[in-house]
């Protein structure tokens, strides 16, 4: 059996989706294969604790996305198709520690600046957005542009030629902060801290890896810029609309059949082999996996230069991640009743904790006192649970796929990631959270665990229950995205493109490199916003 298609796009989450989108509104024929039997990767959402709970199985917040180039495109049609967003205009996320101690950003970088305790980092709140400022055009363009390209050099002159040495510099040092030390290099007190450290393992990172310092004015400004958005009806909403605008298209999608292997032909990548067929690509095939997965396995060895296989096969993953989902019979009551209202709290003191946390989970340990992500969909859409009632999207962002021992002594991680394991874990988590909340156990109905070997499961990309598909640590980043030797999107086999979290730029749900090859394969530049 063979079929005959422009492009072949292998795996169907959120870059892959917008890839075939964009490619086949444009009049290419397109074929979106996954081994899955849905599509969507880690965009779901689902009844999983009682009927009424509407909740997002893995990911959740879209400020990424709503951003990005990819919706510019196609947000359009999705919203035609019924995608619609709830957002906030006031309070966007928090955090919480011990004593009650709580920091709050606000959609409003000046109203943020000024709930400071410090007039020193009331001023430098606003320097630090400013200083940003001078060079976010190159910072952003990077993020959505090949770089080792022409225009990143160009990016770069003209950064130079409007700051100078010391603005070029200052860029660069950013770059090679952790974020620990670019708060102890700007802030006097604990809140910028305790705010927006936590918000670094969104991005992969830990407070003491090097990139995290440029990090911290890139959230900031996204989260005073876009907010939070979540999906009206759950994240399921979002996978029914892009399937309509697929459809709509023409992509061909194939769900539940693993792809093979890559075809080569002449030495160029010509197809892909499914069971027994063989499908040709006439002008690209885009493969939005791990290099591993891509050069150990999809591609045969004789292919691929040596040395891009040596490095493919040294890629490394980052911590594991488990989620919680948690039906309540009544909304949250927080000590601090501002947060009653806010949809993402960090329960962390910051750099502190979050470091511990950190190492303790790269050392194989259960964290004592993990960083908990609060996420509280439903003040933002009531539509996802009863009337009257709540429910938690918790993410630990901090947990060993194959356990040694707990950090707390408490715990037996003899058996791995047993339902015992999660319970026991569950109810440390729990207990975290109730401590700034003090009603949250009476008030749970149901809870549904994902372990990092379930999430593992649930999409290859996940290796090790690793979210991003990769460290995000800095020679692992940027230029070096996923490997040294491979790190454009055009591979070294003509015809095929390397797509997803592990390219540049790298995890998240901006669509980034979908968008951006797709842009390429068109012969056009790649936009956001």
């Amino acid at each position: 059996m063979s079929t005959t298609v422009d492009v072949v796009v292998i795996g169907a989450g959120i870059n892959g989706m917008v890839a075939a989108a964009e490619l086949a509104r444009s009049g290419k024929s397109v074929m979106l294969v996954d081994g899955n039997d849905r599509i969507g990767g880690f965009i779901e959402s689902g009844e999983r604790t009682l009927p009424g709970y509407v909740h997002d199985v893995f990911s959740s917040w879209h400020p990424l996305f709503v951003s990005g180039g990819g919706y510019a495109v196609l947000g359009e049609e999705l919203r035609g198709h019924g995608l619609a967003y709830a957002n906030t205009d006031d309070a966007v996320t928090a955090s919480v520690s011990a004593g009650d101690r709580v920091a709050v950003a606000y959609r409003d970088p000046q109203r943020t600046a000024a709930g400071l305790e410090s007039a020193v980092d009331r001023d430098g709140y606003q320097r630090m957005l400013d200083d940003f400022g001078a060079y976010a055009d190159t910072v952003f363009g990077a993020l959505g542009a090949e770089l080792r390209s022409r225009r990143i050099m160009k990016l770069g002159w003209d950064l130079w030629r409007r700051n100078k040495f010391a603005g070029a510099e200052r860029l660069v040092r950013d770059a090679a902060m952790s974020g620990r030390a670019y708060v102890r290099s700007r802030f006097d007190g604990w809140e910028v801290d305790q705010l927006w450290t936590p918000w670094l393992l969104h991005a992969g990172l830990g407070p003491d890896q090097a990139s995290g310092g440029i990090m911290f004015p890139v959230m900031a400004l996204t989260m005073h810029g876009f907010g939070l958005p979540v999906v009206v009806g759950g994240a399921g909403r979002f996978i029914e609309a892009f399937s309509a605008v697929l459809a709509d298209h023409g992509v061909e999608v194939r769900l539940g059949q693993a792809v093979d292997q890559i075809a080569i032909e002449g030495g160029r990548a010509t197809g892909v082999h499914i069971g027994g067929e063989t499908v040709t690509a006439r002008q690209a095939v885009l493969a939005s996996v791990t290099p591993q997965a891509l050069y150990g396995k999809l591609l045969p060895k004789d292919a691929v230069p040596s040395r891009v296989l040596a490095e493919a096969s040294r890629y490394r993953y980052g911590r594991g991640a488990m989620q919680i989902h948690v039906a309540l019979d009544r909304p949250v009551s927080w000590n601090d009743e501002r947060l009653n209202s806010i949809p993402l709290v960090h329960v962390t003191n910051g750099s502190g904790s979050t470091g511990i946390a950190c190492a303790q989970a790269e050392a194989g340990l259960l964290p004592g006192e993990p960083t908990v992500v609060v996420g509280q969909q439903y003040v933002l859409d009531p539509s996802r649970v009863p009337q009257g009632s709540g429910s938690l999207w918790l993410q630990l962002q901090e947990v060993p796929y194959a356990p040694r021992g707990d950090s707390a002594g408490k715990l037996s991680t003899e058996n791995g990631w047993s339902e015992e394991l999660k319970k026991g874990y569950l109810d440390r988590v729990i207990a975290r959270i109730g401590r700034f909340a003090p009603s949250l156990e009476s008030s749970i109905l149901a809870v549904d665990v994902i372990s990092p070997v379930e999430l593992e499961a649930e999409n290859p990309n996940a290796v090790h229950g690793d979210p991003y598909s990769g460290s995000a640590e800095l020679d692992q980043n940027l230029l070096w995205r996923p490997v040294p030797s491979a790190a454009r999107h055009r591979t070294a086999v003509p015809g095929l493109w390397h797509i997803g979290a592990s390219t540049h730029p790298g995890p998240g749900l901006g669509a980034g490199s979908g968008h951006l090859v797709a842009q390429q394969l068109l012969g056009r530049r790649a936009g956001s916003r």
